[in-house]
Order: structure tokens, then sequence, then C-alpha cells
């Protein structure tokens, strides 16, 4: 499939009359279904590069076509779509580079902050001023910020992180509170540009200026939420100084334009707290816990303690029990994340349950390992004697051992894992996952993966081997 969108982007881009010596590159995956692509030219020719992106979903390009050609017109600094073709599926659009504010926080964080105070400015001009003469009818999914798209939300959290996590909850009173919170949040004023993502993954730093990407899903809708989005950014981790003093720099923006709205907006921001962090937990659970991948998932910790710290500053002031049950619970969760990365090789070795939580989640970004299905060996589970027992008990691991198939299975995995091991050493990686599975996880998945960690220690010294039981952990 990727080979047809490249060639379908060399048709857009010759029909565009752009030469056809060039190399597409495609850039990493968002949090979205949208693909990117970098189109470098070979001649000297200007720009030298553009962008290429492919996304399905017709009614959402329209709203960015459109969305695109208001804010320019009103001197916004969005990137210019060079071309589309006939299917509104492929479009050309102006290169910026790669550094996004979010960059710039991990490396230069005073350059970053003098761009927060601009971006903030800008905020305000997208909020009020791009609201005016704005084509609402091609917002998508919805033109406003409306009871409907905020239960979506609420329920986005709840069936991507509450439920996945066992978090225990009335499901009735917790309908009710999302309920009385919509309301709430519906009671702000709700005649500005809401701009649903902005934050500073979305920040694009070119020409010593910010540029603003993936305003798409953008609609009509209340002042706070993108502020909230904005400053609360779970992996932006901005200091409460740095938060307060760029709040106070958007109030007095806002004020410019429109003057008085200062107790309008106060009253109802930490709502828009809570329900945008909520809304970012649900994203995180459904990117990194059934999507299973690893960026969403290194930032649920984060998120955690961000919610945590929230509880503790700024209460829930409303009657809302069981959403106040449901976020007391959440900040009891403990995340084995790991925080950076080992500059020698790590090798995680788990077992796990086929049955109950499945193949483990490689969180380091490498995308996983070997997984060796246990299931074929004799299983201990069996016999009521040994079953009360795990693969760390000796009574299991001589059960085990006395039988050739378990000595024929570790010889085979130590030659294939030992291939992959080498390999890793000598390439410079950083990680490499191996997994055991069998049916409960607890007898023949932990003794192999006890004895494949212990084997790994003494053959290879000068690597991390860390080995985790998930079904006894």
């Amino acid at each position: 499939m990727s080979n047809d969108h490249i060639t379908n982007i060399r048709s857009l881009l010759i029909k565009e009359g752009y030469p056809n010596d060039c190399h597409i590159v495609p850039l990493p995956f968002s949090g979205s279904n949208r693909l990117y692509y970098r189109v470098i030219f070979n001649e000297h020719i200007n720009p030298q590069s553009i962008i290429a992106s492919y996304n399905d979903y017709v009614s959402e390009n329209i709203a960015h076509n459109s969305f695109t050609f208001h804010f320019r017109s009103l001197g916004f600094a969005v990137p210019e779509i060079y071309a589309r073709d006939s299917s509104y599926k492929y479009f050309l659009i102006q290169d910026l580079g790669k550094t996004t504010l979010l960059d710039l926080l991990s490396s230069e964080k005073i350059l970053a902050e003098k761009y927060y105070k601009k971006v903030i400015s800008d905020l305000v001009k997208f909020q009020v001023i791009g609201i005016k003469d704005l084509d609402l009818d091609v917002a998508y999914p919805v033109k406003e910020f409306n009871q409907r798209s905020v239960m979506w939300d609420l329920n986005y959290f709840k069936y991507y992180f509450v439920k996945p996590h066992n978090i225990e909850f009335n499901e009735n009173l917790l309908e009710n509170d999302f309920i009385k919170f919509a309301n709430i949040l519906l009671s702000a004023e709700k005649k500005y540009f809401n701009y649903r993502d902005f934050q500073a993954r979305n920040i694009l730093i070119h020409g010593d200026q910010p540029w603003y990407i993936d305003f798409q899903g953008g609609r009509q809708g209340p002042l706070q939420y993108d502020l909230v989005s904005l400053l609360y950014q779970v992996k932006a981790n901005l200091s409460d100084d740095i938060r307060s003093k760029l709040y106070s720099h958007y109030i007095d923006e806002l004020n410019k334009i429109i003057p008085g709205k200062q107790v309008m907006f106060e009253k109802y921001y930490y709502n828009f707290v809570y329900f945008r962090l909520m809304q970012v937990m649900g994203a995180y659970g459904f990117r990194g816990i059934v999507q299973r991948k690893a960026h969403f998932l290194q930032s649920i910790p984060m998120a955690i303690s961000a919610l945590k710290k929230l509880l503790q500053e700024e209460p829930i002031f409303y009657d809302l029990k069981e959403l106040s049950k449901v976020f007391k619970q959440i900040a009891t969760l403990e995340y084995d994340i790991p925080n950076n990365i080992s500059i020698e090789l790590t090798i995680n070795v788990n077992s796990f349950s086929f049955k109950k939580k499945g193949i483990p989640i490689d969180v380091t970004g490498n995308g996983g390992g070997h997984v060796f299905d246990c299931r074929s060996l004799p299983n201990p589970g069996r016999l009521v004697e040994l079953r009360d027992y795990t693969g760390l008990d000796d009574q299991i691991i001589n059960y085990l051992e006395g039988h050739d198939e378990i000595n024929e299975f570790i010889i085979n995995t130590k030659k294939i894992i030992d291939q992959s091991t080498e390999n890793y050493i000598k390439r410079g990686f950083n990680n490499l996952q191996i997994n055991f599975g069998c049916t409960g996880g607890r007898h023949r998945s932990v003794y192999s993966a006890s004895k494949i960690g212990e084997y790994l220690m003494v053959k290879y010294p000068n690597i991390v081997v860390i080995i985790k039981h998930h079904e006894l952990d």
C-alpha cells in the first residue's frame, strides 16, 4: 500500500509540474491515521522540498483545505497548500522543517519560552479573529462544541482508559456525572474558534517564527480549551511559574481584543483542565494500550502524575462523586515505564499469559522482539499437587526439567536468542524484548523466562537483562 501512495504522489507531482527526479521519504507515524512524506528534489529548485500527505477521510481534508485558505487570507502562519488531487486524499503542502516547539523545550528551553509568548498571542487571534467568516459548514466531525462532542470525549476516556485499567465504578452514576460535567463545560461562552489540538507538537519553528498545523478538527467553541491544551500538555511538563506567566500573558492579549472576559474565562478554566486531561488519557489509552504504540504508552505515567497534582491543587468543586472516585483510583496507578534509554543493550525478558493480558507491549519504541509459545510443553498446572506453585519454585522446576521436551525447547531458544543478541550488540541497538507465553502465565512461561534471563546474564555480562513475570508481579 505504501508503494501505491508513493506512485500516486509522483503522479500528482508530475501533473503539477514538479521534477520527477526526487526522493519520497515516509515520515514517522503521528497520533492520527494520516500519512506524511517528505519530497526532496535532486534539482536545485525552490522550494528544495515539500510535504505530501494522504488521508482517507475526505470530509476532514475538505475542512483542512477550507480552514487553511481562510487562515492564510488573514495572514496567519499556516503552511500553504500547493496542490491536491481530484479525490481530495492527496495533498502537496509547504515544508516547514522538523523542529517543533516541543523539541525546543527539551533542547533549548529559554528559546522555547520566548516562542510561547508569541504562540499565545497568535492563539488569541485564531480564536477571536479566525472565527469570523470561517465556513463552519465544512467542519469535521461537528461544527460546534456541543453536548454530543463532549460526551464523545468523556466516553472515550471511560472506554479506552478507565475500563482497560480495571478502575471500579458504577456505570450509571458515572454517566450521570458525565452529563453534569458536560453541562458545566457547556455553560462557558462558546462563540470562538476552538483549535482542538493546540499543543507544542503541532507548532513548528520555521524562519524564526512559530507555524501552526493540525487544526482540521477545529470548530466553534470555548476559549479555555485551547489554552489548557497548550499549558497543560503532558509531554511539555511546563513549570507552575512559567504556566502562571503565560496564563497572565493570555489574559492581557485577550483583553486587548475583547475586554471584560477574564471573570468568565477563570470561572470555567479548571473544569477544562480536567476535561482536556481526560481526553488525552483516552487518546493515550487507545493509541498505547489498544494500538500498542510505545510513544503513547510512555506518556501515561506523566498523565497520571498530572492528574494527581491537579487533584491536590484544584479539587473538583461540584457534586461529581463517582467521577471523583474514578480520578482517585487513577492517581494510585503505577507504571513500570523507563524514563530514559540505556546506552547499552537492554533485554527485557517477560513471561505472560496468552489468555489474560496477552503479549506485553514494548514501551522502548523498538517494536518488540521474540515471542515463544510454551503451551506445547508439559503443563504442571494440570496436576493438583503442583497447581499452586509457580515456575520459580523447585517443585515446578524439577517437574519441567524431568521432561526432554523442556530441555530441547530451551536449547533451541538459546540458539535463536544468541543470534539476535549478538547482532544487536554489533549494530549498537539499545533494546530487545523476549517473551514467553503460556496459558496462565504462571508455570511454563515463568520457568522459561527465568532460565533464559539467567543464561543471558552469564553469557553477556556487558548487557542489562530485566526479567518480569506479568502474572506474578
